[in-house]
């Protein structure tokens, strides 16, 4: 049986219905203002019997149950239980056509300035009836007070404060459309002689307006959250995005529980929102609510899935193990959309508490990978599992030496092997259950860690922030300690005082490079460049590496001898006896291995000649954005 009906319906009568609060919106349905030209073409449309467009409908009583408001301008604020059905699409049109045709209210819109405006729509009758006219060029607006001013708004060029004036000026108010029996016996009270044109102008325009029916879809009370969502989303490409949260925070209200105070917090109701905590730390201002939501549901299918398995270990105890075509059916661990907005509320505030406590140890396994700054994070999408995972660990159970090793092993080679760009969703539900096997069970090995590869030469094709991997190296580089070139300090170290300004330089520079011929595909390459200070660079400038190192060496508060300055190049990985000899070629052979060797550590296996690399993001052999170009001239 077809959970849907598609019927016309009298225009009239859906606004009439929305006036009584017999349809209303769900609340994920956001306000809005039309500018005034929308409002205008729109009425010209139905004027001309133009299709605008069908509407779709949900019908209420279901088992998807929204919190839910009346149409913007309906007064008095109609009762939830008076809906009969809600508004899925078509919000925009329906609520203008309440307002300009239904409501004795103005109409509050926007010109193309975006200047807030209060109007009311009038047609002039005597233009409206020329012969081929547009139709637009017949209707009129006039502000609050009924009135229209000139450009310096002294003289009133249109006044319509009363009916008799209204009668007078041949202009018949869009809201009394549906009254124009009323209105004409005002005409044929103040200005007689007008009647036979204003019949005229019923036939052409008001008939239209009267006799005007929309297709409109209604998904029956039987229809699925999900099937909701998806044919909202679907139809919704010209309104606001609806995401995730929106959509949760719509249902859980209507069981009395405010996620939006949960996640964003309320200075009225003094509410501190989860958000505010997380996002109090640097690496975790990125976190949205989606990716809250996604981490909890996470842990709840899994929950499931092991509840249900225990359940048939308990059933098959006889035999000792539970059949293979059992297992397959178990419930999955999932992080898909569908699966997220399918979370109860009770599942919610199960996890949310534990959930918020595995983010805040984030930041924590992170800089103890050296990732200290946001935009040294290869991938915003590892971190949800990630915080699933430590959310699911006893406290503090992932700083155990077996533990974290295993936990760095797994984000390295999602991070070199580049598994966690696109589409991920997949991936993340098989890490979770993965790795707290891997690491709570000595289970297998997670496939991430399995299937990850390094391609050698995608070294040579790394060349901006870009790319997950091109972070990933950079941070190998720094948790090495890297010491900056002119500064007494780590550059870890350095990136932390928001004072100091950081680049990412080309070791050998790329003046002298380009001087010798030597190509933008090879020198911009990750293999020679190297984070230091922006001091440093700026001493460095174009110079050859021979040159620019015995300067360095010689700066009064620098006095560098060569060992030192060559055990500094060492915390880079640069082999410092070729940029001595400015060799190009035998410097950046020699710093590949050493990066490659760096790779190989982290990931626990060496890089292969023809790995195939996902290339999450296109490196095109441009410099970083932030990158001081004139130290290079």
């Amino acid at each position: 049986m077809s959970s849907f009906e598609t019927n016309p319906k009298d225009m009239k009568d859906l606004l009439v219905d929305i006036q009584a609060g017999k349809i209303q919106l769900p609340d994920f349905q956001r306000g809005w203002v039309w500018e005034d030209m929308r409002i205008r073409e729109l009425l010209v449309s139905v004027a001309q019997s133009f299709p605008v467009g069908a509407v779709m409908m949900l019908e209420t009583g279901g088992t998807v149950t929204f919190e839910q408001r009346g149409v913007e301008g309906v007064e008095p604020r109609p009762k939830a239980e008076d809906a009969k059905w809600l508004i899925l699409d078509g919000q925009q049109r329906l609520t203008t056509l309440t307002q300009v045709l239904q409501l004795k209210t103005p109409v509050q819109t926007h010109n193309g300035r975006s200047k807030k405006m209060k109007l009311f729509y009038y047609w002039d009758i005597e233009k409206a009836l020329v012969p081929g006219a547009d139709l637009l060029d017949a209707l009129v607006a006039v502000d609050e007070s009924r009135k229209q001013y000139d450009q310096f708004h002294r003289n009133v060029m249109l006044d319509l404060s009363d009916r008799e004036r209204e009668c007078q000026a041949m202009h018949f108010p869009c809201n009394a459309m549906f009254e124009s029996m009323a209105w004409m016996v005002s005409l044929n009270k103040f200005n007689p002689a007008k009647v036979a044109q204003f019949l005229d102008f019923q036939v052409k325009v008001i008939d239209q307006f009267t006799g005007y029916k929309v297709p409109v879809i209604q998904l029956l009370k039987d229809t699925s959250k999900e099937a909701v969502c998806t044919v909202f989303e679907k139809v919704n490409t010209g309104g606001v995005a609806l995401n995730v949260f929106e959509l949760i925070t719509a249902t859980f209200a209507a069981e009395r529980f405010n996620l939006r105070d949960d996640w964003l917090g309320s200075v009225e109701r003094s509410v501190e929102g989860r958000r505010t905590r997380l996002h109090a730390c640097e690496l975790l201002r990125n976190v949205e609510a989606s990716d809250f939501i996604q981490s909890i549901t996470l842990l709840e299918t899994r929950a499931k899935r092991h509840e249900r398995l225990a359940e048939l270990t308990k059933a098959n105890a006889n035999a000792g193990v539970v059949p293979d075509e059992e297992k397959q059916q178990l419930p999955p661990v999932s992080a898909k959309r569908k699966t997220m907005l399918a979370l109860s509320r009770t599942a919610y505030q199960a996890w949310a508490e534990k959930v918020e406590k595995g983010y805040l140890q984030v930041p924590q396994f992170l800089r103890r990978q050296s990732i200290m700054r946001l935009r040294e994070l290869p991938y915003q999408t590892q971190v949800v599992p990630l915080a699933a995972i430590l959310a699911e660990l006893d406290d503090k159970t992932w700083l155990t030496p077996v533990v974290f090793d295993k936990l760095s092993l797994w984000f390295w080679c999602g991070v070199l092997g580049e598994l966690y760009g696109g589409a991920v969703e997949t991936r993340i539900a098989k890490d979770v259950e993965e790795v707290l096997d891997w690491v709570k069970n000595n289970g297998s090995v997670p496939a991430t860690v399995s299937d990850a590869s390094f391609d050698a030469q995608r070294l040579d094709r790394l060349y901006t922030r870009n790319s997950a991997a091109y972070k990933g190296v950079n941070v190998l580089v720094l948790r090495q300690g890297a010491e900056d070139w002119y500064f007494k300090s780590t550059v870890d170290k350095l990136d932390n005082d928001e004072m100091m300004s950081l680049d990412i330089h080309h070791i050998f520079p790329e003046d002298w490079c380009k001087k010798r011929g030597i190509k933008p595909a090879v020198f911009n390459s990750i293999v020679n460049k190297t984070p230091i200070s922006y001091k440093a660079n700026r001493k460095i400038g174009g110079a050859a590496p021979s040159a620019y190192l015995a300067k360095l060496q010689a700066e009064k508060l620098v006095a560098l001898d060569a060992t030192a300055m060559d055990a500094l190049l060492h915390t880079h990985q640069v082999p410092a006896q070729f940029l001595r000899t400015d060799d190009f070629d035998s410097f950046y052979k020699a710093r590949k291995a050493l990066l490659l060797q760096l790779i190989e550590q982290a990931m626990g296996k060496a890089p292969s000649a023809h790995a195939e690399a996902s290339n999450d993001s296109e490196d095109d052999g441009g410099e970083e954005t932030y990158e001081v170009q004139a130290s290079d001239a």
